[in-house]
């Protein structure tokens, strides 16, 4: 595709407390992103990208604030598809702010990497005073009904989590050049669908009283053709998961309703765009 006519999608989105109730206050989209708000036990929204999918040279900017004490969830109407590319980078560049007092769960459903996808994606979280955050995401290694697998292309994946303008935690997944051999080393991916990584920072910043829980409801959902793990360090908890696509995205939930829970007395489940 021509860099003529590669796309540049911007969404922001406010949300701050009027009235004792967290509420919308700004709005800006640019083509093809758009912004629903489906209906939630919380302020919600979620992202929609209207072309269907991102080729390459493509552009999204997405930038959420979250004011004092407010709480919202943010999800997407559907898997993110990035198609192939010939040449160009996909790039998306999520910006995160919570202010003190707030919550925001970041959990958009999967994205699903085309062979020869090239992506870069960046995702910075800033966390001010006792805000809290659960967040992560989901990549799907090829288009699994139809045989393909993400055997070669560009991937990096950046995550950074600053707490009142201090690093607490960062990470970065990168994969170029032999991307099949990479996929197949029983030492990288050992040959799976897909992974996925969940954060959730507790506004309390003490993450170690979740740790045992959390590991037991992984236990309940893994074993043959997934595996997964937890942590805590630095103010936050970790989770991890790698295998079978399907199994993945329900463990992933399962703890995200579980975390939402036990950190905020939230119902144990997730928007209803999750289970279409």
């Amino acid at each position: 595709m021509s860099a003529q006519a590669a796309v540049h999608g911007v969404a922001e989105i406010g949300f701050a407390v009027s009235g004792g109730k967290t509420r919308l206050t700004h709005l800006y989209e640019r083509n093809p992103l758009r912004v629903l708000f489906p209906e939630g036990y919380i302020a919600t929204a979620a992202l929609v990208t209207t072309s269907g999918g991102l080729v390459a040279g493509d552009r999204l900017e997405i930038s959420v604030d979250v004011g004092a004490r407010a709480i919202a969830h943010l999800t997407g109407s559907a898997a993110e598809k990035i198609y192939r590319s010939t040449g160009a980078i996909t790039r998306i560049t999520q910006q995160i702010s919570v202010e003190d007092g707030g919550w925001l769960e970041f959990l958009p459903p999967e994205t699903i990497l085309f062979d020869r996808t090239k992506l870069r994606r960046r995702t910075r979280v800033d966390l001010r005073g006792d805000a809290g955050f659960l967040g992560g995401g989901i990549l799907v290694f090829g288009r699994l009904a139809m045989g393909e697998r993400f055997a070669s292309g560009f991937l990096h994946e950046g995550w950074e989590v600053y707490r009142d303008g201090r690093l607490i935690w960062g990470d970065a997944l990168h994969v170029d050049d032999e991307v099949a051999t990479i996929m197949a080393d029983p030492a990288c991916f050992a040959g799976a669908e897909a992974c996925a990584t969940l954060i959730f920072v507790p506004k309390d910043g003490e993450p170690r009283r979740f740790v045992d829980a959390a590991r037991e409801v992984q236990a309940a959902m893994t074993g043959e053709g997934l595996r997964a793990g937890v942590t805590a360090v630095n103010g936050l908890l970790v989770a991890r998961w790698l295998g079978d696509a399907m199994l993945l995205r329900r463990a992933y939930a399962e703890l995200a309703c579980h975390l939402r829970a036990a950190a905020m007395g939230l119902p144990p489940r997730l928007p209803r765009l999750w289970h279409i």
